[in-house]
């Protein structure tokens, strides 16, 4: 938190990147990340049982999100209390933004959250990569598509504030929803008898806290509070919070220093209220209708300060920096006014309509794919496993629970073996190449960059695996022997990048962007499907390479047709263009598809093989010995799930 209040904004300070905090804060990002993949596999901490995510709910600055449920194949959705998707409407809450006259604000707004995006990521992005390497079995997410990753693959965002302060803009996509503030009921609380005898000694004080923010100078703070308050004949009720407010100072007739107390059951009975502007805070002074006075630090805070002004339920907000006497004076008295109290009575009536978590809730069951994620023969329970096996029609696939495979296995109708892990939402994270002159030159930079990597990681390496081994005790035959594993793991590093790149990315990125030329000119190529594995592989290479040389020859006589029946001579002209342009890129992608594609489902295969399947197959399998032990080896519902079992694949 000390942090945040010495670094508001995106670019850190001098006295920070001296003090080493970035690196600090990096360090804490790297276990940040392993923690939120570990939380979606591991067992409870507490009672032991086994665990693994059906779906990931996440805000934007955990950055975990996607990248885990990409390494599980589960839906994830984005639930946050500031605007993280890009719109017109209003800027970034973390973007410092200076008007220019010569752009319209809606530009500058739009702009902004591309600017947070890319910042994030030139400070995150190697990090990120390096942990979806090492925890998640992953590619590196290309940096063309880092910045902006969720809204790319059009990830569901549901945002937790009132449509009464800020409604969703007219420039947000279906899979964005506005619910309302998330609201907790009123906890039970009983005053102490000084607080008790505080309040109703007078008038209604007027409230002033700032929580877990630290402050620099408290004591300050505390004085221009008082004189404020003393100018304007209001009585005080100051939370002490983490900065410790008015520590050393007595309660007083007007004024008295309180320690943790429930919002809830406080702001139903103060005249006004003071904070930092954290959206709980803020949403709980609203629906409770007491004027409030934003006093920003850093992040949302902001945001939250100008929402509250627009909708006349307080002042403008007053950074701390610019706080003084006559500034609190005068929003205070702003406060005490018909007109704030006027508006903010608006604002609550409205939100003490909202269901915010209710309405939640049904955002998030509106973006799962619950026809993909239940058992197909016990519908009421998540599927985890697919079985495939032959029937009389062809090849059927069951999506199965961890009761119905106990079921099975129980009954001896299938093997472990036969089990696949479950995967209900697949993400595309790979690099999308446009022609093949820039589609190469970028793989053949980033086999350049893996390989220096690798050869950097060959002398640095072992010396920190030595430091390690020593560190930890070990005797300096067993460090050498580690430094030694090191180096074959660099050397391995190295041969790696160099076989990927010439077999795999090389021609790969050449065959896509040969593929995707047409579209430079108008032109809309067929859709070869995704490879996911080698069959898959070999099945889009064949595809492509059969109406890759169709398209192309075909293409010289029907181009020129279609452009003359459309538009005549300039449209024949237009067609011979297009056409003679076809036969060269389209055959050339379908030949060097017929190397690409079986390579890429290969690598992927292997890849899915020492990497991401045996992690999440290891947790799920012990999710399924930990039912099959519930039960006993007598699963519930058997006889059902057999009866449904056979007479599927009877069919």
């Amino acid at each position: 938190m000390k942090y945040m209040v010495r670094n508001p904004g995106l670019i850190p300070s001098m006295e920070s990147l001296k003090g080493g905090d970035v690196g600090r804060k990096r360090r804490m990002m790297r276990e940040m990340l392993h923690g939120c993949w570990r939380s979606c596999i591991d067992p409870d901490p507490i009672s032991n049982q086994p665990f693994v995510a059906d779906a990931i709910i996440a805000n934007p600055p955990s950055f975990a999100h996607i990248h885990c449920a990409q390494a599980l194949g589960v839906p994830v959705h984005i639930m946050f209390t500031m605007p993280w998707t890009a719109t017109r409407a209003f800027p970034h809450p973390l973007a410092n933004i200076q008007r220019n006259k010569d752009l319209e604000p809606q530009v500058t707004n739009w702009l902004s959250y591309g600017v947070v995006d890319l910042m994030t990521w030139q400070g995150l992005g190697d990090v990120i990569n390096s942990w979806r390497h090492r925890d998640l079995a992953l590619a590196p997410v290309p940096a063309s598509m880092g910045p902006g990753i969720t809204t790319f693959l059009k990830i569901p965002h549901t945002y937790c504030w009132s449509p009464a302060v800020v409604s969703k803009p007219a420039d947000w996509g279906p899979e964005i929803d506005v619910c309302g503030f998330f609201m907790r009921d009123e906890p039970a609380y009983e005053p102490s008898a000084d607080l008790d005898a505080f309040l109703s000694a007078g008038p209604p004080p007027v409230y002033v806290g700032f929580g877990s923010i630290v402050v620099n100078h408290p004591a300050r703070l505390v004085g221009i509070v008082l004189e404020a308050a003393s100018i304007c004949g209001v009585r005080l009720l100051i939370s002490r919070g983490w900065s410790k407010l008015g520590e050393g100072r007595p309660n007083t007739n007007d004024v008295f220093y309180l320690g943790d107390c429930p919002h809830e059951w406080l702001f139903k009975r103060v005249s006004a209220v003071v904070h930092h502007g954290g959206a709980g805070t803020t949403a709980c002074g609203l629906i409770n209708a007491r004027p409030t006075i934003i006093v920003p630090f850093f992040g949302d805070q902001p945001f939250w300060g100008r929402v509250v002004a627009q909708a006349g339920a307080g002042p403008a907000p007053i950074p701390q920096k610019e706080l003084d006497v006559g500034t609190l004076v005068e929003a205070i008295r702003f406060c005490l006014s018909p007109a704030a109290n006027h508006a903010v009575q608006a604002v609550a009536e409205t939100m003490r309509q909202e269901q915010g978590v209710n309405t939640a809730v049904q955002s998030f069951h509106r973006s799962i794919p619950l026809d993909v994620m239940c058992c197909d023969l016990l519908p009421d329970q998540p599927a985890a496993w697919t079985f495939e096996k032959p029937s009389k029609t062809g090849r059927k696939r069951l999506r199965l629970s961890n009761q119905a495979v106990s079921c099975l296995l129980n009954a001896k109708k299938l093997k472990s073996a036969d089990l696949k892990a479950l995967r209900t939402k697949e993400y595309d994270t790979d690099v999308k190449r446009w022609d093949p002159i820039t589609g190469g030159a970028s793989s053949f930079l980033g086999t350049v960059t893996d390989f220096t990597f690798a050869l950097g990681g060959t002398f640095i390496d072992p010396w920190k695996e030595y430091k390690r081994a020593r560190v930890s005790g070990h005797e300096a035959g067993r460090a050498s022997g580690a430094a030694a594993m090191a180096v074959g793991k660099g050397f391995a590093s190295m041969t790696g990048a160099v076989a990927k790149g010439g077999l795999v990315s090389l021609p790969l990125a050449v065959a896509e962007g040969l593929h995707n030329v047409p579209r430079l000119y108008g032109d809309k190529p067929r859709e070869h499907g995704k490879v996911e594995d080698w069959k898959s592989g070999g099945v889009v290479a064949a595809k492509t390479f059969g109406t890759g040389f169709y398209d192309g020859l075909t293409g010289i006589f029907t181009d020129p047709y279609k452009g003359a029946k459309e538009g005549g001579a300039l449209g024949l002209a237009k067609g011979v263009g297009t056409g003679t342009l076809g036969f060269v890129f389209k055959p050339g992608a379908a030949l060097f598809g017929l190397v690409a594609y079986p390579a890429q489902g290969i690598h992927k295969s292997l890849k899915a093989r020492m990497g991401r399947s045996h992690a999440v197959w290891t947790a799920k399998s012990a999710l399924l010995d930990h039912d099959q032990r519930q039960h006993n080896g007598n699963p519930r519902g058997e006889s059902k799930v057999l009866q449904v079992f056979d007479a599927y694949f009877a069919q």
